[in-house]
């Protein structure tokens, strides 16, 4: 999401108390009742948690008969064949089953984007949408997808060029509804068709541009996250037990080198404070006319080559960017503040706990940005802006220190973050106020209702 600007001008896991406990069944509760853009140009994410923007989730048949666990499965692949000169890549998505596992796949494709659609079977494309009804045995479903996505500023954060490109794995393969068997699951592949010299990186572990799909918390496997093709060049190292990779179109500047250094210094630092952080850290970066920023999304981030790792102001976009991979959700209506807020805390928070910046320098920061945030009026708006960023951090820095001096430093905004990532649902006002009120106590004044103007508490 968004990581605040420039702006010079203006540890352990803790072990779950009771209340902790608590505090995530009121999480829960709270979620079956009811972490984009900071306005500036520094930093947005795509969540790790994807919304739901598909007509119906995956459903299997009520009345689908019993089969054997090797019957329940089947195989998709995905071909991905980049076209330079047409701007985009043809995509083709291979079924192999035998029993009608997979009966329907239902998709987004806005017809701006998505033409040549064609397949075996049933296949429909009408408003912006794909409907695939598959034979029993199988088969193919084609289409070609147009990459490139321009922002309002004229930079891309989606861009196939001559000699390289860059998008999400949803640019080209979308989310989907499915209809299968009960119980069936999907075992998924995707692999790149490549121009020759280009080479393929992905968030996946994969060999000759093939890679293996796994999500354990769906059926239905599809690709995810951040990829690069093209003439790049790549680093890999470990660091705290997560295997980092670093890539770039050659030429563009990454400085790879510079990014591993600082990853070293506060990747351990997240991983303290995110025990359950990805294994695999995927970081991609470019120069113009890609945007000149920073993209979250699973296990993968986006950065322009020329955006600093360490600003003036000391605040970092890497690591913001880097908090909202950990935090792996989004938030729903009005509570952007919240995981921006908490992305931007943490780069700065985590900064300072592993000793690349001093608390000296944290707290004249914190100052700034307290200073910048008297410029906000709302926190609940729709999307968090810099100012209601900085707000956010204030937020979150006071109820930080309520927490610690209430429980002698036993607990802090550790416990509440972690207990909203590891919920793994989307976030909102009320389910945050839940979470920190248990730690914070019923009496707490960091979170009285004047200090979030324009929130429904």
């Amino acid at each position: 999401m968004n990581h605040i600007p420039g702006f010079q001008a203006r540890q352990h896991r803790a072990n779950i108390s009771l209340a902790g406990q608590f505090a995530r069944l009121s999480l829960i509760t709270i979620a079956s009742m009811s972490i984009v853009a900071c306005g500036a140009p520094a930093a947005e994410s795509v969540e790790a948690a994807a919304p739901a923007m598909d007509a119906r989730p995956e459903v299997s048949d009520e009345a689908g008969e019993s089969l054997q666990d090797s019957e329940l499965s089947y195989a998709i692949e995905y071909v991905v064949t980049p076209d330079p000169q047409a701007g985009g890549a043809v995509v083709e998505m291979i079924v192999r089953q035998t029993n009608a596992q997979l009966r329907e796949v239902d998709m987004r494709a806005p017809a701006e984007k998505f033409s040549a659609v064609s397949g075996d079977g049933d296949v429909s494309h009408a408003n912006d949408r794909v409907i695939w009804k598959l034979p029993a045995s199988g088969g193919r479903l084609r289409w070609f997808v147009l990459i490139d996505n321009q922002r309002k500023s004229g930079a891309f954060d989606a861009r196939m060029d001559t000699a390289w490109a860059i998008f999400r794995a949803e640019d080209v393969i979308p989310q989907a509804a499915t209809r299968t068997r009960r119980g069936a699951t999907s075992v998924t592949s995707v692999k790149f068709d490549l121009p020759t010299g280009w080479s393929s990186i992905t968030e996946y572990f994969g060999r000759n541009d093939r890679y293996a799909i796994e999500n354990p918390n769906r059926r239905f496997d599809r690709p995810a996250g951040w990829i690069l093709l093209g003439d790049i060049g790549v680093r890999f190292e470990k660091v705290a037990d997560v295997r980092v990779t670093i890539a770039a179109p050659v030429g563009h500047g990454l400085r790879r080198m510079d990014i591993l250094a600082l990853l070293r210094w506060t990747l351990p630092e997240v991983v303290r404070l995110f025990p359950d952080f990805p294994q695999r850290l995927t970081v991609i970066g470019a120069n113009d006319p890609m945007w000149r920023g920073g993209l979250s999304g699973p296990r993968s981030l986006f950065i322009h080559a020329d955006r600093p790792l360490l600003s003036e102001n000391a605040t970092s976009t890497l690591l913001h960017e880097l908090i909202h991979i950990a935090l792996g959700t989004g938030a729903e209506a009005g509570a952007d503040w919240v995981v921006e807020g908490l992305a931007e805390f943490y780069s700065l928070e985590l900064l300072a706990r592993s000793g690349t910046i001093s608390v000296q320098r944290q707290s004249a920061t914190l100052r700034k940005l307290a200073t910048w945030a008297q410029e906000s009026t709302i926190l609940c708006a729709e999307s968090s802006s810099g100012t209601t960023t900085a707000r956010a951090v204030t937020v979150m820095t006071a109820i930080d220190a309520e927490i610690r001096r209430r429980s002698n430093n036993k607990n802090s905004l550790d416990d509440v973050t972690r207990a909203l990532a590891s919920a793994q649902i989307r976030i909102t006002m009320q389910s945050f106020m839940a979470v920190a009120g248990e730690y914070a106590g019923s009496n707490s004044t960091s979170l009285l209702a004047e200090n979030f103007p324009g929130c429904d508490i």
